[in-house]
């Protein structure tokens, strides 16, 4: 599964369980900072990447975020 998709997937999880495609807006799905936190946790937790919430919330959508995570792992 490619790093898009996975981000994709785990949004749709904290976002109670809809498809979430790559280009998909996190707050025109409903995403708010509370979830948006919890995501930033989880993508620390499972990519060891830290992600501002500034950051989180400017990229908007997981193909955006992914490259985030990809430009995180080059730095360690």
């Amino acid at each position: 599964m490619s790093l898009v998709r996975e981000i994709s997937a785990l949004w749709g999880a904290y976002l109670g369980g809809r498809e979430v495609g790559a280009e998909d807006d996190f707050f025109a799905l409903g995403g708010n900072s509370l979830t948006g936190i919890k995501i930033i946790d989880r993508v620390a937790q499972d990519y060891g990447v830290q992600l501002s919430v500034r950051d989180f919330y400017l990229a908007q959508t997981p193909a955006r975020v992914a490259e985030l995570i990809e430009q995180g792992r080059a730095r360690l």
